[in-house]
């Protein structure tokens, strides 16, 4: 006997943002995943993977870091001196742009970054460490905000 087939359910409404701007966005603390949500909600709940997310506090200054684990981009509040992945649950430093230095490998000439005064940083490509002089160096540049 044939089984009856339930109808499809209705295709979902396109999308259209309000004309006035009043909404933002987050990264959902689940799966990552990018969240619109109207402007003076004060938690989103995510559509993927139902985890519930808490907005910031209006005004509060957000920045964006990459984990050093498992390269997922992580949002985080300005000012934060460290970061914990949710996917991964590796601990990153959360630099400002006046704390971070940059020079060449010597060995590759990959561009490294590393925090601002250190005395030496690995290379992640070659395994070659290189020394960092002085911040007047050719091979040297502070970058500050």
């Amino acid at each position: 006997m044939p089984v009856p087939l339930a109808p499809y359910p209705a295709p979902p409404v396109p999308f259209t943002p309000p004309a006035n701007g009043s909404q933002s966005q987050l990264v959902c603390s689940g799966c990552r995943n990018l969240l619109l949500y109207p402007v003076g909600a004060t938690s989103v709940c995510c559509a993927v993977c139902n985890a519930v997310t808490a907005v910031p506090p209006p005004g509060t200054e957000m920045a964006q870091l990459v984990c050093g684990g498992c390269h997922t981009l992580l949002m985080y509040i300005r000012g934060a001196t460290s970061v914990q992945c949710s996917c991964c649950h590796t601990i990153n430093l959360a630099l400002e742009a006046n704390q971070v230095a940059h020079v060449n490998c010597g060995n590759c000439r990959m561009l490294l970054m590393y925090q601002y005064g250190a005395r030496s940083v690995k290379c992640a490509v070659c395994n070659f460490v290189t020394s960092v002089t002085a911040p007047t160096s050719s091979t040297e540049q502070k970058f500050s905000s």
